[in-house]
């Protein structure tokens, strides 16, 4: 357990340094509180000094004046507590500081561990998340007009004369990850430790997908167990029987996790029920009923990952049997998990009309979000300051030629 909870004002430089990333943390009591337990003194003065790139041991050494022999066990000790990212490549470690969300804060849970107070983490996640409504985390990480995150479709329930991308396509960002784990779900986990289970019988463990070079490094530190394709599919056929929304990163090209998420335990979909209705980027369609096929039987209504099926306007005061859903299109994410438990087949996906194309990759996405939140100049301005400082401390033979 970290050392800081009696001079939790040595906790602000971190705190700092964490919100110069396009997610960052608003300061509260409770936050503090969850940072004084995930980080030792000396890591949070380590942590406080990383640029906002990947940065090498003797790089960072200069920048903590820390030396590298000293350094180094501490970076271990915060690789394997998923407060930073060690990242081989050829021959050359670099470290990269991990936001708090995405990052840290779900490390923290992707595993069973007896090295924190888990279930005191637990109740002050939750707190901490759903503080302040828009003034708190919660706008912070949902507010923006770019999302951090995006729904999938299923692809078996959309129109027959539709096509979707295969960033669109759940099975194909699986097939084309060049490494794949699967790991425990954040949010199942965290409830767990609440004392709740997922209402819709969603495993805890072995659910939830992370790919690429983050997965690589989360298999390293034993945050997750790398899997086949075949094995991936499989869990996603597990999780679309469950009627589960499919969620990734909102990029075109090489996202790094693929979750399945619930009404009950996600943090994602309890966003949008709080009144973040855009905050989780939708599919390019729309959930509709055809009224004269719904007999309001309540299994769509039960199903939806959003709760955004009701009843339609008017229908309390109508009888039973005249009763029909009605689905809110500015909440609905056109994932298509209610479609397979309607019997009636009541319920369709169309076109939505108006859909915004995802950024291409993390760095364009990052850079939308920090220009809306207006961040970027000073985001630009702290990576030119870092590259000048690197380049004032090489020494002359760094410049000779090979």
């Amino acid at each position: 357990m970290g050392h800081l909870l009696s001079s939790k004002s040595s906790l602000i430089p971190l705190i700092d340094r964490l919100n110069r990333y396009p997610i960052g943390l608003v300061d509260s009591e409770k936050l503090r509180e969850i940072l004084s337990i995930l980080f030792t003194e000396q890591e949070a003065l380590v942590a406080s000094k990383f640029p906002l790139e990947e940065v090498t041991l003797d790089e960072l050494s200069s920048l903590t004046n820390i030396d590298s022999s000293l350094l180094l066990p501490q970076l271990e000790a915060m690789a394997n507590k998923g407060l930073v990212m060690d990242l081989p490549y050829s021959g050359t470690t670099y470290y990269l500081l991990m936001p708090g969300l995405i990052g840290f804060m779900e490390f923290t849970f992707m595993r069973k561990r007896t090295d924190l107070p888990m279930k005191k983490l637990a109740v002050l996640m939750s707190e901490y998340l759903a503080e302040n409504g828009p003034k708190g985390q919660a706008g912070e990480f949902f507010g923006s007009e770019t999302q951090l995150t995006r729904a999938l479709v299923y692809k078996e329930h959309i129109p027959t004369d539709s096509q979707i991308t295969s960033y669109e396509d759940a099975r194909e960002i699986i097939e084309e990850a060049d490494f794949r784990a699967v790991t425990h779900c954040y949010c199942r986990h965290k409830k767990e430790h609440l004392g709740k289970e997922c209402r819709k019988g969603a495993p805890v463990e072995e659910t939830c997908m992370v790919l690429g070079s983050g997965a690589r490094f989360l298999v390293r530190r034993g945050f997750a167990t790398e899997k086949t394709k075949e094995e991936l599919l499989a869990i996603l056929e597990q999780a679309s029987s469950l009627n589960l929304t499919h969620v990734t990163d909102n990029i075109r090209s090489k996202p790094s996790f693929l979750c399945n998420c619930c009404r009950c335990c996600c943090e994602l979909m309890a966003g949008i029920q709080m009144g973040f209705q855009d905050g989780l980027a939708k599919t390019p369609f729309v959930a509709v009923v055809d009224d004269a096929g719904c007999d309001y039987c309540g299994d769509c209504l039960k199903t939806c990952n959003v709760k955004c099926i009701g009843i339609s306007k008017g229908g309390r005061n109508r009888i039973k049997s005249d009763r029909r859903a009605s689905i809110d299109p500015g909440i609905c994410l056109g994932c298509g998990a209610c479609i397979s438990v309607c019997e009636k087949q009541a319920i369709t996906l169309i076109p939505r009309k108006r859909h915004r194309v995802p950024p291409k990759n993390k760095g364009r996405m990052f850079a939308r979000i920090l220009w809306e939140k207006g961040r970027l100049p000073s985001f630009v301005a702290s990576r030119i300051k870092y590259k000048l400082s690197i380049f004032s401390r090489r020494k002359p033979a760094d410049y000779k030629k090979v």
